[in-house]
């Protein structure tokens, strides 16, 4: 058992963060994905929401500066946008990572997700609540 590591991030989702370099991306999916047959590897986070699997990974995984942008999410094709985006952005903001985000049309998401290091999929109920991260580099001060 490790310190300080939340307990929304399982063994095998905190090796995957590890293993994950420059420009890889991963998807935190919602309970309507079709994960099993996305491509990437599964990462299962059965019970668990996006919003709090966002705060804990953030926690750890820097955001590519080095691209235009570095957070991508699965739109839905209509005037008002999912409410969980909201909370998306809130925690984004507090994390400290400076972040771009770009809406995708849901087969252009489907498309970007198959190259995705790896998907992990929730539990969360909220409709078009997908968001792919981009994985930046660490700085060592």
């Amino acid at each position: 058992m490790l310190k300080n590591v939340p307990k929304v991030i399982s063994p095998q989702l905190m090796k995957v963060l590890m293993e994950m370099g420059h420009g890889d991306e991963i998807v935190l999916a919602d309970g309507n994905y079709p994960v099993e047959s996305a491509g990437p590897m599964v990462v299962r986070a059965d019970g668990l929401e996006v919003p709090e699997l966002l705060e804990a990974i953030l926690k750890f995984f820097p955001l590519d500066t080095f691209v235009e942008h570095n957070v991508f999410l699965m739109d839905n094709g209509k005037a008002d946008k999912p409410p969980i985006w909201k909370e998306y952005r809130k925690i984004l903001e507090n994390s400290g990572e400076k972040y771009s985000i770009k809406e995708l049309e849901r087969f252009e998401f489907y498309e970007r997700a198959k190259k995705a290091y790896c998907v992990v999929a929730t539990s969360e109920t909220a409709l078009y609540a997908n968001i792919i991260l981009k994985k930046g580099v660490v700085i060592f001060d």
